[in-house]
């Protein structure tokens, strides 16, 4: 059980960097875009950040959904963090659709959206963190 988790915490670690880092890598590929007009190296690690964290992402559901089943029987703290990280994913997701628009050069959001959807971000695992830590239910 110990292995199961490292792994989710490792995984959950991996996933978190993309979550932070790519709404605030898009600014910066958005002004690189706008000044050379193509995609450019900055791009390209931006998307490949965000596709190789999806795994990560996989990994960590997979890993944490059985540890709440198996390990805590999914205590209401458990079910709790799941929404929370359920938020998260929604996020996530949000976050490949405008790497997808991106890529074909298309930058809707603006630099202050981006940094204020980052930091919706930080309060989500604060909270998820609060309850990991806490189990107030």
């Amino acid at each position: 059980m110990d292995w199961i988790k490292i792994i989710h915490i490792l995984c959950v670690m991996g996933w978190m960097t993309s979550i932070f880092a790519v709404p605030r890598a898009l600014i910066y590929w958005k002004r690189d875009f706008a000044k050379t007009g193509e995609n450019g190296p900055l791009g390209d690690l931006t998307y490949r950040l965000y596709r190789f964290s999806a795994g990560l992402m996989v990994l960590a559901l997979i890993t944490g959904i059985y540890l709440g089943a198996a390990v805590w029987s999914f205590a209401p703290w458990v079910l709790v963090k799941l929404g929370l990280v359920s938020l998260l994913f929604v996020h996530y997701m949000m976050t490949g659709g405008m790497v997808v628009r991106a890529r074909k050069g298309t930058f809707k959001e603006s630099d202050f959206y981006l940094r204020m959807f980052n930091e919706i971000s930080v309060l989500g695992v604060i909270g998820i963190l609060w309850v990991v830590v806490t189990k107030p239910f």
